[in-house]
């Protein structure tokens, strides 16, 4: 599952989250790896520029440095939008997911964890949507995650909601 953390039920504080995971999208090109690879393409590209120069066709060069900033372009707005990431936490009292957009402007669903229900509902061709519903309101999340992540996640999720309306918080 894409970076998911999960602690025990074991707090005594109410406020304290009992379950925390952060679900954010998978990117799979580490900055490094991405450095690497733009001077790879920047290297090739160049090379191939010099020899379409010495044939006479200097005008090509610059479509090959079109191509690479486009690419480095591509990448750039693929990381921002790996920015995203959603914390589903959950308390004594209090069920929220927070959405963190690309431009790190947040939302919040919060709701309480008692009447919170996980519905992962499927499609025939396999596809998955993941969803709170709570007193009638239904909220999306994960949309990012893979149909098979959210199927775990769901079950994850669903241990943590019964663990904690089982939980004995009777020493708050």
């Amino acid at each position: 599952m894409s970076d998911t953390r999960r602690t025990d039920i074991t707090a005594p504080d109410a406020d304290a989250p009992a379950f925390r995971a952060v679900l954010s999208p998978h990117r799979s090109l580490s900055p490094r790896a991405f450095l690497i690879f733009m001077l790879a393409v920047a290297g090739v590209s160049f090379i191939a520029g010099l020899v379409f120069v010495a044939m006479g066709a200097w005008p090509i060069m610059g479509f090959f440095g079109l191509d690479v900033g486009i690419i480095y372009l591509a990448f750039q707005l693929n990381y921002r939008s790996g920015r995203a990431h959603e914390v589903v936490e959950i308390t004594h009292d209090r069920l929220s997911i927070t959405h963190t957009k690309p431009s790190g402007r947040s939302e919040v669903f919060a709701c309480n964890p008692y009447w919170a229900r996980v519905n992962i509902r499927t499609w025939p061709d396999g596809r998955t949507d993941l969803r709170i519903l709570s007193h009638g309101a239904s909220h999306s999340f994960g949309r990012f995650l893979t149909d098979d992540e959210r199927r775990e996640f769901a079950e994850v999720l669903r241990g943590a909601l019964v663990a904690n309306r089982t939980a004995d918080f009777s020493g708050v």
